[in-house]
């Protein structure tokens, strides 16, 4: 892998990537909420967590898509 460079950065810590990981999935099911209850008025509980999860799952794929 050859010597470091001047300009290297060492990976960050394990917490910093699990709440970099956490952060990405929350927003993504607060997004996936915040639609259902937009287009629906009174939506079925099992909606809204289908909603989530299913934002929540796309939010952290981009994210692995984009970051690597």
């Amino acid at each position: 892998m050859g010597a470091l460079t001047e300009h290297h950065r060492c990976p960050r810590g394990r917490f910093y990537r699990v709440a970099d990981a956490l952060s990405t999935v929350g927003f993504g099911a607060l997004v996936g909420v915040v639609l259902t209850y937009g287009f629906e008025e009174r939506p079925l509980p099992e909606l809204v967590l289908a909603a989530a999860a299913l934002c929540a799952v796309l939010a952290f794929a981009v994210r692995q898509a984009v970051h690597g």
